[in-house]
């Protein structure tokens, strides 16, 4: 299963402690399969706080600097509310390939989040893999995602 067509972007992927393995495990398939990428942390499995992480990806995301994102920390809630701090980030928890699949065609995800402590790698790269040649469906989802920000 290949990842995926990607554009000149590099995929920002971002992490704290409890996610670290499991971004090293896609940095290697990123690698392998020659996708650029911009890793913004954590880079060890010393104790940290994922905003730290979050926030430098979110901002990369967001001013189109790299696209799409993958946050991943031990739940993956704490790193997905705070990517969804930022007003351009739609976020999306995802823990299966389906759900991962919705999250782009209906709300146009631009950061997949994982929880690192919940999934083994095949179904990490299961749910990447649908994430990443998922297209937005735009039509009357557009309508709602036009909503989402707080303006």
């Amino acid at each position: 299963m290949s990842l995926f067509d990607h554009s000149e972007k590099p995929i920002g992927i971002g992490s704290d402690h409890a996610g670290f393995d499991k971004k090293q495990m896609i940095i290697k398939k990123l690698e392998e399969q020659g996708i650029p990428y911009k890793d913004f942390g954590t880079y060890s499995l010393e104790s940290t706080d994922y905003p730290d992480y979050a926030h430098p990806l979110a901002a990369a995301v967001e001013s189109g600097e790299c696209y799409p994102g993958i946050a991943i920390c031990g739940s993956g809630n704490g790193i997905n509310m705070t990517v969804n701090k930022h007003q351009g980030i739609r976020g999306a928890l995802c823990w299966n390939p389906e759900i991962a699949y919705y999250a782009r065609a209906h709300n146009d995800a631009n950061i997949l989040s994982l929880p690192g402590r919940f999934l083994n790698d095949e179904e990490i790269y299961e749910i990447l893999v649908t994430f990443l040649n998922t297209s937005f469906e735009g039509g009357r989802h557009q309508r709602r995602v036009d909503k989402i920000p707080c303006v």
